[in-house]
């Protein structure tokens, strides 16, 4: 949910200068997009723990992907990025495995067990684990503030899952501890997604990027989705989760996202990893019955203030960095 780590992909061209009313016109969008980027990839985590419960893990994560492939392919080709795509169709359909195909069956596997909060606030790692590849990957040494933020985080993450807050009821502990442990691996596929990405993906149109990540995935998960199917065909409600999960959270979230990244920048662009989790525990609360603890809210700023110090937007006695 996380496919933020592309932020740090792209190159935004510098535009000219704009009458002050333009500017203010161009600063209320990228606001609204923000905010409805932040809301579409918070309902990923309730419409997968909706689907999830019929389907299963890697069923869901393959409908996921196999939908959102069926959106993004026809604009692809309505917008002449198909020989984008077939010049770096390798790269892009590998990459999809990790970035995609992995983290959502992780995560589909995860939210049998956890609340669809405690997913999103997991998720919030990844531009932390991101760091941590950069570092390990192309010498990208943090600072300072960066450290800290690292260490920061990593004792919130500690800290959450030291105890039974956001755990489905009559979950017990291990079970619980494997779900926590499969959604750090999904932020994990991510970071190293984004890296691999930095390395073999830079210049080419974002569009075709995003498609043939789905595409990958979809084909990475068919086989084993097959096997696994249900034996019960899923209800209605669990097909109609999936298709929202694939159209809005997946299809549309990445139109969106690269369009913020165009119009605000990589640095504002990365923020939507702080709103994603509190659009997530609203809608957990409000139509799952999830209950909000103040554990986690607590271990949920840790680990936010661990996330923007180690990735930078926030640096100590520095102040947030610009945009």
């Amino acid at each position: 949910m996380s496919d933020v780590d592309y932020a740090a992909n792209e190159t935004v061209p510098a535009k000219a200068g704009s009458p002050a009313s333009k500017t203010q016109g161009a600063s209320r969008r990228w606001l609204v997009d923000l905010l409805l980027l932040a809301a579409l990839w918070g309902a990923s985590f309730l419409f997968m723990r909706i689907g999830a419960a019929e389907f299963g893990a890697l069923p869901t994560a393959a409908v996921r992907v196999a939908i959102a492939t069926v959106f993004l392919l026809p604009l692809l080709v309505m917008r002449g990025q198909w020989s984008s795509f077939r010049q770096y169709w390798k790269p892009a359909l590998g990459i999809g495995v990790l970035n995609s195909g992995m983290p959502f069956a992780f995560f589909a596997f995860a939210l049998l067990t956890i609340n669809s909060g405690l997913a999103a606030v997991l998720n919030a790692t990844v531009p932390m684990f991101g760091a941590l590849v950069a570092w390990a990957w192309f010498g990208d040494r943090p600072d300072r503030s960066r450290i800290v933020g690292l260490v920061i985080g990593f004792v919130g993450v500690a800290m959450l899952a030291g105890r039974g807050a956001g755990f489905h009821s009559g979950a017990n502990e291990g079970a619980a501890r494997w779900a926590i442990a499969a959604c750090l691996a999904a932020c994990i596929c991510y970071a190293f997604a984004a890296s691999l990405t930095r390395k073999h993906l830079v210049g080419v149109p974002a569009l075709a990027t995003a498609t043939g990540s789905q595409i990958g995935a979809t084909l990475a998960l068919a086989l084993p989705a097959l096997w696994f199917w249900p034996a019960q065909m899923p209800s209605l409600r669990a097909w109609m989760a999936l298709a929202a999960v694939g159209i809005a959270c997946t299809g549309l979230a990445y139109i969106l996202f690269f369009r913020l990244i165009e119009n605000a920048g990589p640095a504002r662009a990365l923020t939507v990893t702080f709103l994603v989790p509190v659009f997530a525990v609203c809608y957990g609360a409000v139509f799952l019955g999830e209950e909000i603890t103040q554990w986690m809210l607590i271990c949920a700023v840790v680990i936010v203030c661990g996330v923007a110090l180690s990735t930078g937007l926030v640096r100590l006695g520095g102040g947030r960095r610009s945009a």
